[in-house]
């Protein structure tokens, strides 16, 4: 069964038809135990194929429309954090609406026909602000995060039982008729533990007997955790926990994934970051084939840190390259290959479940995992190869496999592949940008400055410059402070050609600067290292100098030991060059106010908007400067983002509800901005006359901004031809066999949102090379493919093209003979079908 490299014999939807689960939404109570093969739900061994969907990074409207998509991905579950601090802002005042719903969003959870997987932590970490706890858990006296420390014990133990008392009463665990099958405590503590010592292991063990006592009904799960408590179970996050997870630390545990990571998480500063969809797809194979049961994409969907949300310096964008991007379009070919490999793996479900498991080497960096049914002849194979360059022939069973470098075969009977991890078969997408015209056809900008403190405006006096993150308590990323330099002429150089320097000290993460209310600069510090020197020079004057210097935070830590006693703002203060010499203002008496004005009269608001006067903003503005004008309701039903790549840094709000921090102006090592687009939730509009407002801190364009429309209307196949074995028939799962229709290898290619293919961009049968969106034909080429591939395709929602050069060319000879090639099809997809 020999098959060229770059091959893939797809006959999932030929020879098996495999119903995606589907958890009875009547409410059916469920025990769910496990042993050391895997969960057992309801007395049935199950393979648990979750994603990552967080409930506050997407607002309800979207709930719905990510929840298909994850099921129809093949999914069976859905994990999420719960998020302490927007549940408990204040002590004692909690907040489930809205995007907050946390029931509401389990529910439907299940109406979808999936589990649930709770992951309560309390802390979270998922680049979150200060990991998931509430800022005034700082404040609570002798404290110290998640260690053998009885307040903290205290204030973990009380909001780990609200939750779960709220899940029993809306009768969410399995037992009780819901989609919980699993819960998590603490996460991620291993590396903490060792900081603690003993302390550390008293309170992993009281965690653990803490969350077996609230009576759940189902398991409790560790994420990296060596040694979890029984009956707590340890599960492994990583990028190939097939290879680096050396299993549960008892034998009558199942091996579980709780984190595979689809791509990178971005700070601002990063360059773009990927995972791909084959190097995903091995990793998940190779778990599965040595007694993996259940693995969670972190992210499946990652969506958006809205607000103030997001942990130190991370983007407002989170995990843009999972399977689903921000905007909730299927990031294809990622979504579409993992969906087949999902088909695959529940094609050997009963093997994987209920065989004998065995290990056959068939060179070097081949072998075969098999799963063979005692007494029967059903038997699953995964034949991988684990050469990163090199593909190799293998030998199984007395026949021969190809198998590309650094993948794996999968081959449900241990006979036919239905499925090799390195060959593409799903479409792919690429992801399109368009300036709405009518949301821009009549934006008017309008400006209005914020007012410049000095320190006879200060609320707060201290002799020196005071913690940042004490004084804001996380209700701003602001906190102004201020102080006052008296000076006498011949304090200042007398030459032209000497000008005085201030230089500040700062533990981060980011600070403006103004001097007589005019600004004279900005400093920032980064994700690796907060703290930061700021030097400029300055024009100082006989008389009184007001220094105003406005710090901040990008979020709050989100990791690492004593994340109470973590620290921000400015140090000390010096002015060099003076007549005098250095002077050291830091004990100079300062003034603190928490926050900007604009905040404080809510400007992002329509009734807060005419609480300041407005003038009219014309090209390029300075610093610390509110913007807003109103736009109608972009044509069509697709997405929106908001382009800023004509600002720099600040806060974006529509309708009054913010779309998180921009930072444009921080290229990466590309030249370019992390992020330049920003995602507004058409839930977030209204037809008409929608407020769009900006808090610039250090100066841009507004006119320069655009409302876009978003889209992945460009559809591609990227195929090379392979021979497809004889099969007639293939005994299926339960010994059913399956009848198997014959057919080509084929191309196909689907419109999203019942669109039709308005144009061929490009089509080339022979050696083309590139990506979808930017393809160029090779040097064998064969004549008429695009012309047969508009016949076939053109005004279809869907189309099917054969790989058969017969088919692709209209001429009575193969082109390039001997050459393997390749099937490029890029298409775009239009308005939809009428039916």
């Amino acid at each position: 069964m020999l098959i060229p490299r770059r091959a893939f014999i797809l006959l999932i939807l030929s020879l098996f038809v495999v119903s995606v689960f589907s958890h009875d939404k009547k409410s059916k109570k469920q025990d769910v135990t496990y042993d050391g093969r895997s969960l057992i739900v309801n007395g049935k061994r199950e393979l648990i194929f979750s994603g990552s969907v967080h409930y506050p990074r997407l607002p309800p409207e979207m709930w719905p429309q990510i929840l298909n998509l994850s099921k129809h991905g093949g999914l069976n579950a859905i994990q999420t954090y719960v998020f302490w601090n927007v549940h408990e802002p204040q002590q004692g005042q909690f907040n489930f609406e809205g995007n907050y719903d946390l029931v509401k969003f389990i529910k439907m959870i299940q109406e979808h026909g999936m589990y649930a997987i709770v992951r309560i932590g309390p802390f979270i970490q998922a680049e979150w602000n200060f990991g998931g706890f509430p800022y005034w858990m700082k404040e609570v006296n002798n404290i110290t995060f998640r260690s053998h420390n009885t307040p903290f014990k205290y204030h973990m133990k009380r909001f780990t039982k609200m939750i779960v008392k709220r899940m029993k009463e809306a009768k969410l665990f399995a037992p009780q008729g819901g989609p919980i099958i699993l819960s998590q405590i603490e996460n991620e503590y291993n590396t903490i533990q060792i900081a603690f010592k003993d302390q550390g292991s008293q309170y992993i063990q009281w965690a653990a007997n803490m969350a077996v006592a609230q009576k759940t009904g189902v398991p409790w799960v560790m994420c990296k955790q060596k040694d979890a408590p029984d009956p707590v179970i340890n599960a492994c996050n990583g990028r190939n926990c097939g290879d680096t997870f050396k299993g549960p630390n008892k034998p009558y545990k199942p091996s579980l994934w709780t984190e595979n990571w689809t791509a990178q998480y971005r700070v601002f500063g990063d360059p773009p970051s990927q995972r791909s969809a084959e190097d995903l797809a091995y990793a998940v194979a190779r778990f599965f084939s040595k007694n993996g049961t259940l693995v969670n994409y972190y992210m499946y969907y990652g969506g958006t840190n809205y607000g103030r949300t997001a942990s130190s310096f991370v983007t407002t964008r989170y995990y843009d390259e999972a399977p689903l991007d921000e905007y909730g379009l299927q990031k294809d070919p990622k979504w579409g290959h993992l969906r087949d490999l999902h088909t695959a793996l529940r094609m050997c479900k009963r093997t994987l479940l209920e065989g004998v498991h065995s290990f056959q080497n068939l060179g070097p960096g081949l072998e075969a995992q098999i799963y063979q049914i005692p007494g029967t002849d059903e038997c699953s194979a995964f034949l991988s190869n684990s050469d990163v360059r090199i593909p190799a022939t293998a030998k199984f069973r007395g026949v021969d496999y190809y198998l590309p470098s650094h993948s794996i075969s999968i081959l449900p009977d241990c006979k036919t592949v239905v499925y090799n991890t390195q060959t593409v078969v799903a479409q792919h997408n690429s992801r399109s940008f368009k300036v709405s015209q009518k949301a821009n056809s009549n934006l008017r900008w309008k400006m209005s400055p914020e007012f410049i403190p000095t320190i006879r405006d200060a609320t707060v006096r201290a002799l020196t410059p005071l913690e940042l993150m004490n004084q804001t308590k996380d209700t701003s990323d602001y906190l102004w402070y201020t102080t006052s330099l008296q000076l006498r002429n011949y304090d200042l150089p007398r030459r032209n050609d000497i000008i005085p320097v201030i230089q500040v000290s700062n533990l981060g993460h980011a600070m403006h600067a103004f001097v007589n209310g005019e600004y004279i600069g900005s400093g920032r510090g980064s994700h690796l290292e907060k703290s930061f020197t700021f030097r400029s020079a300055v024009r100082l004057r006989p008389g009184l100098n007001n220094i105003s210097l406005l710090g901040m935070t990008v979020g709050f830590p989100d990791s690492g030991v004593y994340l109470e006693h973590r620290m921000a703002g400015i140090r000390s203060v010096l002015i060099q060059g003076l007549n005098m010499g250095t002077i050291d203002l830091t004990q100079n008496g300062w003034g603190h106010q928490v926050g900007v004005e604009g905040e404080k009269h809510h400007l992002y608001t329509q009734g807060g908007s005419h609480r300041v006067q407005w003038t009219e903003a014309k090209g390029n503005g300075t610093g610390l400067t509110w913007y807003k004008t109103h736009f109608d309701a972009p044509e069509g039903k697709s997405p929106l983002a908001l382009n800023l790549t004509s600002m720099s840094k600040g806060m974006a709000w529509v309708n009054g509800k913010s779309l998180g921090r921009y930072w444009v102006s921080y290229l990466s090592p590309l030249g370019k901005p992390s992020q330049s687009e920003y995602h507004i939730p058409r839930a977030f509009l209204k037809p008409t006359d929608n407020l769009l407002v900006l808090f610039e801190e250090m100066g841009g364009n507004p006119e320069g901004i655009n409302i876009l429309t978003v889209n992945r209307d460009t559809v591609c196949s990227y195929l090379t031809e392979f021979h497809i074995p004889h099969v007639k028939s293939w005994k299926g799962p339960n010994s059913k066999v399956q009848t198997a229709v014959e057919r080509g290898p084929q191309a196909r290619l689907k419109c999203p949102n019942h669109k039709v293919i308005e144009s061929v961009d490009f089509a080339s049968f022979g050696d083309p090379f590139g990506a979808c969106g930017n393809f160029t034909t090779g040097a064998c080429v064969a004549s008429h493919t695009q012309e047969i591939v508009e016949e076939i395709c053109l005004g279809k929602t869907t189309c099917t093209l054969p790989m058969d050069w017969k088919k692709l060319t209209k001429k009575n000879e193969e082109p390039c003979p001997g050459v393997v090639k390749t099937l490029a099809v890029q298409v775009r997809c239009g308005h939809k079908k009428k039916h």
